[in-house]
């Protein structure tokens, strides 16, 4: 079975796919944290313009668990080529983590 790498989106630009293609691994595993958050930045920030008046900034998302507290954003951690969630944010100068859940295959 031959080992070739992952196709790129269609829609992706050849300069971004030339430029992770020249990236290392763990340079990669950057990049795929920064577009997470970065994402789930915008998502939110979207979510904000679209209801200025709404206090939802106040409430906690449905899915963060109680022991979590609402500053903390979600994370991707690789484990034994696994792909999973997890919680994370900061509690004085420590990072705290918690288990969220397996990343899905389609991700």
């Amino acid at each position: 079975m031959p080992n070739k790498p992952p196709t790129p989106p269609a829609d992706l630009p050849t300069e971004m796919v030339d430029t992770l293609n020249s990236y290392s691994p763990t340079q990669l595993r950057y990049v795929a944290h920064y577009a997470e958050a970065l994402a789930s930045h915008k998502t939110r920030g979207v979510h904000l313009e679209e209801e200025p008046d709404s206090n939802e900034a106040n409430e906690r998302p449905g899915d963060l668990p109680n022991n979590v507290p609402s500053k903390a954003t979600i994370t991707i951690k690789e484990i034994n080529d696994n792909r999973y969630y997890y919680w994370q944010w900061r509690d004085g100068k420590k990072i705290r983590s918690q288990y969220k859940g397996p990343v899905s295959a389609d991700e």
